[in-house]
């Protein structure tokens, strides 16, 4: 099995993957002038003046944000960074940074997009690169709609639940000794399928309600705990940094030879840079389209922010944690949960191993509940609006099956499925540029004028389908 997604993973991000990624990534850019950088410290002012208890549209902006960071900033921004370092060295972290400032872009484009073409059913707002496609591309794209969605409903019990819910199980086994035990594994599963069962049948509102509880709690505490071990190993910073550059262009200098090639170092950065802040995949525009905003472009600056977060601030301590804790690195082996445990206890010891567990175990819980909803949502614009509760069913399964799979088959599975989900939503993203250029002139110049937006909230309001 493990052979067979490696093979597989091999040939979805090969080369042609990763000319799209970045190529479309550059694109926007170009086409939205560096918007990423120009309008990231707006964004970021808007972003935490939402974290503030408040009412009307920025809370519903806010819980949104809230329920795409839940489903991004995961277990992959441990995992999946301790995995990328062991299989492409400390140069795939540069390759992150790279995906990171494109995916920023892209993002925007996603989230945008999302709240322009959004639909209405039976109340509540529905977005996302199936609606993108259908109303913005066409009815004659339905096809390529239909194609994402199944991609998307087999992502959620891949990236979205097996992933998660296996670095859990990790995390709980070595702070149980490392033995291996199906039974304390199983134990793992059903209390953890009991909790996130529970609130994926309550609907999207309830998954928006743990989101804006969980992510400010997991995030802001891994980032205390990160800046704590930065801080007591901050002389080895700069060799880290080095470590990073140097291993992006020559991975034989970074790893003593161990890996050599260049384009298995871009190739791991690229494809767990995507795993862990999802830009390019197009899902996390579902739970964007939902948000209450006078304007496409609004959400779409949360969208960037969200990248931000994940990739430059939260995978970017993760990388230097692990590069500075001065832990050995199994370069080849996908090491996942123990390498980052590993770096936490150099320095906080023994009682590291059951702090990160419990940050692994509410990054989880977080995350395969936004997945949840990204899959519900493709499943019901497959079955239909009574697919729901069947999803949550088999979603909540799953949880249970996950806490006994293999680990690296889990990894190989999602990225392979992560690619697939890419291809139809950047052609779609490339397609209506048009469109995003014409509502980003729009927003920007209502912004200069009245530092508002909110002229145009008849006209973006949901439309029925």
């Amino acid at each position: 099995m493990t052979k067979m997604c490696s093979v597989a993973n091999t040939i979805v991000w090969g080369l042609p993957a990763l000319l799209l990624i970045v190529g479309v990534g550059i694109y926007l850019t170009i086409r939205l002038s560096c918007l990423q950088l120009r309008l990231l410290p707006y964004a970021l002012r808007r972003f935490f003046r939402m974290c503030r208890p408040g009412t009307g549209q920025d809370r519903s902006s806010f819980v949104s944000v809230c329920t795409a960071l839940g489903a991004t900033v995961g277990t992959g921004n441990l995992v999946g960074v301790a995995g990328a370092i062991c299989l492409g060295g400390p140069g795939a972290v540069f390759w992150m940074w790279i995906c990171g400032f494109l995916g920023m872009i892209t993002k925007y484009a996603e989230a945008t997009l999302a709240v322009r073409y959004r639909v209405t059913e039976q109340g509540s707002c529905l977005g996302g690169p199936m609606y993108m496609i259908t109303r913005g591309m066409g009815e004659k794209y339905r096809p390529l709609a239909k194609a994402y969605c199944l991609f998307g409903v087999i992502a959620a019990f891949g990236v979205g639940n097996a992933a998660q819910i296996n670095a859990v199980v990790t995390g709980v086994r070595e702070v149980c000794g490392g033995v291996p035990s199906q039974r304390l594994d199983l134990l793992v599963g059903v209390i953890l399928a009991a909790l996130i069962g529970t609130l994926l049948h309550g609907g999207a509102g309830k998954i928006g309600q743990a989101a804006q509880l969980l992510v400010p709690v997991a995030a802001g505490g891994y980032v205390i705990l990160c800046l704590g071990v930065l801080t007591v190993c901050r002389d080895a910073l700069g060799a880290a940094l080095a470590q990073i550059l140097t291993g992006a262009f020559s991975p034989k200098a970074a790893t003593g030879g161990i890996l050599g090639s260049a384009f298995q170092t871009l190739r791991v950065g690229c494809s767990r840079g995507v795993f862990t802040n999802e830009a390019g995949m197009g899902t996390a525009s579902i739970a964007h389209g939902e948000a209450d905003v006078d304007h496409p472009a609004q959400q779409g600056l949360m969208g960037m922010v969200e990248v931000f977060l994940d990739t430059i601030v939260i995978c970017t301590l993760t990388a230097l944690v692990i590069l500075v804790s001065g832990v050995p690195i199994p370069y080849g082996t996908d090491a996942g949960a123990v390498l980052a445990l590993n770096a936490f206890e150099q320095v906080y010891g023994d009682i590291s191993q059951i702090i990160i567990t419990a940050m692994l175990c509410l990054f989880a819980v977080a995350t395969v509940l936004g997945w949840g909803l990204y899959g519900a949502r493709c499943a019901q614009f497959l079955f239909g609006s009574s697919a729901w509760k069947p999803f949550a069913a088999a979603q909540t399964a799953m949880i249970v099956i996950s806490s006994l799979m293999d680990t690296a088959a889990v990894w190989q599975f999602s990225e392979t499925v992560n690619g697939l989900m890419v291809i139809p939503n950047l052609i779609t993203l490339a397609a209506l540029s048009g469109e995003l250029c014409r509502l980003t002139k729009e927003y920007t110049e209502t912004r200069q004028k009245n530092a508002g937006g909110g002229t145009y909230a008849d006209f973006y309001q949901c439309k029925p389908l």
